[in-house]
């Protein structure tokens, strides 16, 4: 009896003295300070690694997520090119060019460390669609197989070289067809007569332009031509100013940028939503064509002027060339676009648009001379 009693004793002040430790614990472990928190992650990280989630994420789609599913996913979804999965975790793939995923897929199928497939018309529709800059990397581009040896160094030469491009894809077969069939786009010399004659308001000759930009004591070094064509615009500046042009231009149903390359001149294959491959006010001039006009969307037109002021330098000009839009669009909606920009107008000329869609669509011409402020 006595030798129970004694146990439980025992038992009884084990128990006391184990809840007293755990007391003891449980205050150390509320008292002792807090770790201190993690370090913020920088945002920088944080934008990669939501581009690489947004990225997995649009891949998985189109990849089966069990093998329960995957003959009926290989029946619905195309297979993903392995060079579009390898490229998507080291280089951006534009947002556009997942709403295109049949041409992208196409596009991207190929065998690395080979020739690249020759589809300049597939190209030409995903960068139209918004799909820029194109993925394809690792392959070898297709070349002219004879080449012309002797190119020309005058920008404007008699006559540019067939052998220089490869004419599969295109109804025209040489220069002279398309001088032929499409004498807006490729008579050289006409081009230049437009540039250099004064034979209305809506006329800027090139020469008047450089007398404005002296008188104003505005050095013109280096510029964009925006829409530039075959870059007669910059094959002018080049040879009677020292000037260098870019020049943005499409190959469409036509080879615009080897016409641009074999004058000498450098060619920018990109389409007009796209950011300006050139850094921040480094740029002297900015010139728009024709190719920019009214059916350009104006959230479109609106984000490219204020490309062009990120790379105009203070003192630059905007210089729009024949811009056209219906005459009520112009004093509502373009006018006030461009009037947003704070830009000095040194020239600003309106006229009508004769032409049967013109007179039909009661359109009318805008050339326009715009000075970026020096301090903005």
């Amino acid at each position: 009896m006595g030798f129970t009693m004694g146990l439980n004793f025992v038992l009884l002040l084990a128990m006391v003295a184990t809840n007293i430790l755990s007391l003891y614990h449980l205050s150390t472990t509320v008292q002792s300070p807090k770790p201190p928190p993690p370090a913020p992650i920088p945002d920088h990280l944080l934008r990669q690694l939501n581009a690489i989630r947004s990225t997995i994420n649009h891949l998985a789609r189109y990849n089966p997520s069990s093998d329960t599913t995957t003959s009926t996913a290989a029946k619905t979804n195309p297979t993903i090119p392995q060079d579009l999965i390898l490229y998507s975790q080291i280089g951006p793939i534009a947002s556009s060019c997942h709403n295109q995923p049949d041409l992208l897929h196409r596009y991207m199928n190929y065998s690395p460390f080979t020739t690249c497939p020759y589809d300049p018309d597939l190209q030409e529709t995903l960068i139209l669609n918004g799909c820029h800059p194109l993925p394809r990397r690792r392959c070898f581009s297709k070349t002219p197989s004879k080449p012309s040896l002797s190119l020309p160094l005058n920008p404007f030469p008699a006559s540019l070289p067939d052998s220089s491009v490869i004419w599969n894809k295109y109804s025209c077969k040489s220069f002279a067809c398309l001088l032929q069939n499409n004498p807006i786009g490729f008579d050289l010399n006409a081009q230049r007569a437009s540039l250099l004659k004064y034979s209305s308001e809506l006329d800027l000759p090139v020469n008047r332009f450089m007398q404005l930009a002296k008188s104003a004591n505005s050095l013109i070094r280096l510029g964009i031509d925006i829409g530039g064509g075959t870059g007669t615009f910059a094959a002018l500046m080049k040879k009677f100013y020292n000037v260098t042009m870019l020049t943005t231009t499409m190959n469409v149903n036509a080879p615009y940028n080897e016409a641009v390359a074999l004058r000498g001149l450098v060619p920018l294959h990109v389409p007009l939503p796209q950011r300006l491959p050139v850094f921040d006010g480094t740029m002297d001039l900015v010139r728009c064509g024709r190719a920019v006009n009214r059916w350009i969307p104006v959230s479109v037109m609106e984000f490219m002027f204020y490309d062009v002021d990120r790379v105009l330098r203070g003192g630059g000009y905007l210089w729009l060339d024949r811009f056209f839009s219906k005459g009520v669009d112009l004093d509502n909606v373009y006018g006030p676009l461009i009037g947003k920009l704070g830009y000095k107008k040194v020239k600003w000329a309106v006229d009508n648009k004769t032409d049967p869609s013109g007179l039909k669509n009661g359109e009318v011409y805008l050339t326009a001379l715009l000075q970026k402020p020096v301090s903005k």
